[in-house]
């Protein structure tokens, strides 16, 4: 099986070699084709306005000045275009990537790519307990529990254009439940928060943060499987229509 790996948090990032050991435990023809630096909340977006390069890291190791939409794009029209990659990991990446997360995020945005390429992908997120741990956020639960969640995700069956967004709760290995499958939850928009500062030169500044947030009723998303101590495997699909309100729109235009 030939594996494509990437993410959105740079390709120094820890959470990419914890995906290159959980991705060896089913394949030793791995690839990784991954952003130069950081990407995280780039989405599914590509970089039309400036030239894409490519630098070779390794034999089978690429960085990307881009998106992780242009890495997994680069990837497959270029680098692996001879040898398409049956299956592509995304991650794992440095935070959740719950409910609404996934509309901003570049690890998920990156198996979109995939899965609208028809390859079989994977997002993996690694959540974790506490603001500001920076570099010292733990992995070891993805590392422990990413081959037994991939080892089924792999052959099951999935719907075209669909991918799978898996999450990792902040637990220490022995403390995770199980897996959950579950849907994509939906928090309350009104949970960001705008934090200021100064600069030296007395010019104000933001940066995005988000505050607690309330989780949806019931246990059957996967906000609650992760509070729960689980961890949580959602199905994405891409076509985006919704179908409830397609007929009942026709027959007011028309």
């Amino acid at each position: 099986m030939r594996i494509l790996i990437t993410n959105d948090d740079g390709i120094n990032a820890r959470g990419l070699k914890v995906l290159e050991e959980i991705a060896a435990h089913f394949s030793d023809d791995v690839t990784v084709v991954a952003p130069t630096e950081e990407q995280s909340g780039a989405g599914h977006s590509l970089t039309l306005s400036r030239p894409v390069r490519l630098r070779r890291l390794g034999e089978t190791r690429f960085a990307v000045t881009g998106t992780p939409t242009d890495a997994v794009m680069m990837a497959l029209a270029h680098i692996m275009k001879d040898a398409k990659p049956d299956l592509i990991l995304s991650g794992v990446n440095r935070g959740a990537n719950l409910a609404e997360d996934v509309t901003y995020s570049g690890t998920v945005s990156a198996a979109m790519e995939g899965a609208l390429a028809g390859v079989r992908s994977i997002a993996l997120s690694q959540v974790y307990s506490r603001q500001g741990l920076g570099d010292a956020v733990p992995f070891e639960t993805a590392a422990a529990w990413g081959p037994r969640v991939l080892a089924p995700l792999i052959e099951a069956p999935v719907a075209p254009r669909t991918l799978v967004n898996v999450n990792f709760p902040a637990l220490a290995p022995d403390q995770v439940h199980g897996v959950r499958v579950v849907r994509q939850g939906l928090r309350d928009y009104g949970r960001a928060q705008i934090v200021k500062g100064t600069d030296p030169r007395g010019y104000d500044y933001y940066w995005y943060a988000l505050g607690d947030m309330p989780h949806t009723p019931g246990h059957q998303t996967d906000l609650e499987a992760i509070a729960d101590g689980f961890v949580s495997v959602t199905p994405i699909q891409l076509d985006m229509t919704d179908d409830s309100t397609l007929a009942a729109l026709a027959a007011h235009i028309g």
